[in-house]
């Protein structure tokens, strides 16, 4: 099944709703970092979060942030989404490993310990916006609701999840077996009575992967937790883990170094390579294309 995100409405359109199946995205990560599962997990987690909050801008050129800076062994994570369903992201450390914690899950909420999560949205004003929020469990799904409620004021509930594969001795094996999430909001003057009916589904709901593994789409995700509700599917996004970095972008951030830095480079007489973060590529160049750079000065 190919990465996707939909869109619902529900309790005539009392609710919001989004889910998204993103195997393929966190697998492409996983890839591209080489992250160990409890990273693989983490960033997995934010990189389906963050595809659902990219959708939920308007603009063709608006681009969402979100940060995680924690003082666990994976140190942070970056991810970048636009509204068009691309996205891509990092972690700090992507070889950190720890033991399953208490409940014999990967300890996410561990790797990243105490710290903080950072939402930023550029949406063409004059300054992006920004809001920060102290992580309350390090699981990012709750990190995210607490932030939707204090610094958007939007009653949500945020379930994400990764699972990965593992073989006949029980053993985690490194590649992405399931990953998906959803994102259900509550709209200002929600009846008492739809709040109380979707607390009470929600409730007993097992885990996202659970859900996805039985083999349920991002629909029928929805209609399990809101079908009493009366689900409208009005919008489905494809999605994927997608970098934007380009030769191009990298020579027009080598030449605003300036003139100093790139003679300095020059001088040294070495090749130099610069790597982007997001998906891993190295970019080389040579004290002749350096010079050339310099000469467009």
């Amino acid at each position: 099944m190919e990465d996707y995100i939909i869109r619902a409405t529900a309790a005539d359109n009392q609710i919001r709703a989004f889910a998204a199946y993103t195997k393929n995205m966190v697998e492409t990560a996983r890839g591209i970092h080489n992250t160990s599962p409890v990273a693989t997990a983490a960033l997995g987690r934010l990189l389906t979060a963050g595809s659902m909050m990219g959708i939920m801008m308007k603009g063709d050129n608006d681009i969402l942030t979100l940060q995680i800076r924690g003082q666990g062994a994976l140190g942070g994570i970056v991810v970048t989404a636009d509204s068009k369903g691309n996205v891509k992201g990092y972690v700090n450390e992507p070889m950190v490993i720890l033991p399953a914690n208490d409940r014999g899950k990967l300890d996410v909420s561990g790797a990243i310990g105490p710290g903080t999560l950072t939402v930023i949205m550029d949406i063409g004003l004059k300054e992006p916006y920004q809001g920060q929020v102290e992580l309350v469990s390090g699981e990012i799904a709750e990190d995210i609701t607490y932030y939707y409620a204090v610094s958007e004021q939007t009653p949500s509930s945020v379930a994400l999840g990764v699972l990965m594969n593992g073989n006949d001795t029980g053993e985690l094996v490194n590649t992405v077996r399931q990953a998906g999430g959803f994102i259900i909001q509550l709209m200002p003057d929600t009846d008492e009575s739809v709040i109380s009916a979707v607390e009470n589904k929600l409730s007993g709901i097992s885990s996202v992967t659970t859900l996805l593994d039985r083999g349920m789409t991002p629909e029928d995700i929805l209609n399990e937790v809101l079908g009493d509700l009366g689900v409208c599917i009005t919008d489905r996004y494809d999605t994927r883990f997608k970098c934007n970095c380009s030769r191009e972008r990298v020579e027009k951030a080598l030449i605003s170094l300036g003139r100093k830095e790139l003679k300095d480079i020059i001088n040294d007489g070495e090749d130099v390579t610069l790597n982007c973060h997001f998906c891993n590529t190295d970019y080389t160049y040579s004290i002749s294309e350096i010079k050339e750079l310099l000469g467009e000065l």
